[in-house]
């Protein structure tokens, strides 16, 4: 299998202002909105997204949208033209939920890649009260974006300057 080489770019800043085509929410499994990244991305992009949301949840996650799982909304008044919503697992130490965590980030390309979309703006998935240990959480996430086949541009727009430095360590790394 051939290694796609992306651009990717992490960035310490708000989500909510990097503009992107798609920029992803680390949603809960309710869609509806809720604390961190989640509550942000539905107070900065207003009621269209929450309105698509409970839409989603009535048609196809009447019990709300599982782990490592990944849909599309409006962006309402983001810089976006689409929200894609994941839900990343919460971290355990008894359990490795590693590749919940992957698969929310290829999920996401994927809706990504049928969109249309030519570049998407992640958070640090899990990383925030899901509690995931930041250094792996940055690996995780670069390692699943350098697997995919998505053609477009990756950034990381990253809350503090402590998770930057765990992105950079992580793009560091050799792929493979």
């Amino acid at each position: 299998m051939r290694r796609m080489t992306h651009l990717i770019t992490p960035l310490r800043a708000d989500i909510t202002t990097v503009a992107g085509d798609a920029i992803v929410n680390a949603a809960n499994s309710s869609l509806l909105g809720g604390g961190g990244v989640d509550g942000a991305i539905h107070r900065a992009g207003g009621p269209g997204i929450l309105e698509a949301c409970r839409e989603i949840r009535r048609a196809r996650f009447p019990d709300g949208m599982p782990a490592g799982e990944a849909v599309a909304t409006t962006a309402g008044r983001l810089p976006a033209r689409w929200v894609i919503h994941t839900v990343g697992p919460v971290w355990s130490a008894r359990d490795d939920r590693s590749a919940v965590l992957e698969s929310a980030y290829r999920r996401s390309l994927e809706v990504a890649a049928e969109l249309g979309a030519a570049s998407v703006v992640f958070p640090a998935v899990s990383a925030g009260i899901y509690g995931w240990p930041p250094d792996d959480a940055a690996r995780i996430a670069v390692a699943a974006v350098r697997a995919s086949p998505y053609p477009g541009e990756v950034t990381f727009a990253l809350f503090s300057d402590a998770m930057l430095d765990h992105f950079r360590a992580a793009l560091d790394e050799p792929a493979g």
